[in-house]
């Protein structure tokens, strides 16, 4: 019996960050008013709650508040860096990679006359495709790709990607999640196919005693309530310090031309911080090849 794809649960509660803070969080500086649409409507419930300052009485219910509550808290942070870093070096064509439920072709109009490949496991993406069938615009060219077998640069290629034009690689909230070896195969063979004047944009987290401790809590929590945790079968598998990301990216041709936290950027930007742990552990660095 074929089974209905589903997104990651991480990528939805990403999604539901976004879609709280829509118009609210940095006001003028962040919006995105792709998220609610890519959101099913039991995934909508928590971000209402959340944007309307209603916190529920019953433990599940506050449970998922809470969650989204401080997610977005997170996400805004993170995409005014990223939409920032896009926006100051245009480019012929935006790779995302894992791109989830993200909406940045639908919803950043400097993306007009830029092709925008979004790179996802073929279940994971299909589930996007079915959610954002009725987001206006052209959607993105969707490229499969089975990373246990399918090499990136070739299904690429085959998709229209130019490795001879530079090309903006996004790489936002994926990091965690590989190893540190998937990590430097994989920027090697984004170097590979990125010409002169290509930017790596990535999202990552630097170690934190913390941040660990943190998830735990969160786990114990989650099945106080009966359910399983969001990141029950998505673990962290790599973190890595500022130094050691950017002389990864120099062995391969790249240079670090900005690395900041998620907390510098909530300060710059004047927003309310609860969470000042996480966020600085939270991190975007842009480099750029000559």
């Amino acid at each position: 019996m074929s089974r209905t794809p589903r997104a990651s649960r991480t990528a939805v509660l990403v999604c539901q960050g976004r879609a709280a803070a829509d118009g609210l969080v940095a006001p003028g500086r962040f919006a995105d008013p792709t998220a609610l649409p890519l959101l099913r409507p039991d995934e909508r419930e928590a971000v209402q709650w959340v944007r309307a300052g209603a916190p529920p009485a019953a433990w599940q219910q506050r449970l998922d508040y809470e969650t989204v509550r401080a997610t977005a808290e997170l996400m805004a942070p993170r995409t005014i860096a990223i939409d920032d870093a896009i926006r100051a070096h245009p480019s012929p064509q935006l790779v995302i990679l894992g791109a989830g439920l993200d909406g940045r072709a639908w919803r950043m109009p400097e993306l007009a006359g830029v092709t925008v490949f979004e790179v996802d496991q073929p279940a994971t993406q299909q589930d996007k495709r079915d959610r954002a069938a009725g987001l206006p615009g052209p959607p993105p060219t969707f490229v499969p790709v089975d990373f246990s077998r399918d090499r990136l640069a070739g299904t690429l290629a085959a998709h229209g990607h130019r490795a001879d034009l530079a090309t903006t690689w996004l790489w936002e909230g994926v990091v965690p999640y590989l190893t540190r070896a998937e990590v430097a195969a994989t920027v090697a063979e984004l170097a590979a196919c990125s010409a002169a004047g290509s930017r790596l944009v990535v999202n990552y987290q630097s170690p934190a005693v913390s941040a660990t401790l943190g998830r735990v809590v969160a786990r114990l929590l989650t099945a106080s309530a009966g359910r399983s945790s969001v990141w029950a079968n998505e673990p962290w598998r790599s973190t890595w310090t500022p130094a050691a990301l950017a002389a990864l990216l120099t062995r391969q041709g790249y240079r670090v031309t900005r690395e900041e936290s998620l907390l510098d950027t909530a300060r710059t930007l004047a927003l309310p911080v609860s969470r000042a742990r996480s966020l600085r552990h939270g991190r975007v660095l842009v480099a750029d090849r000559a």
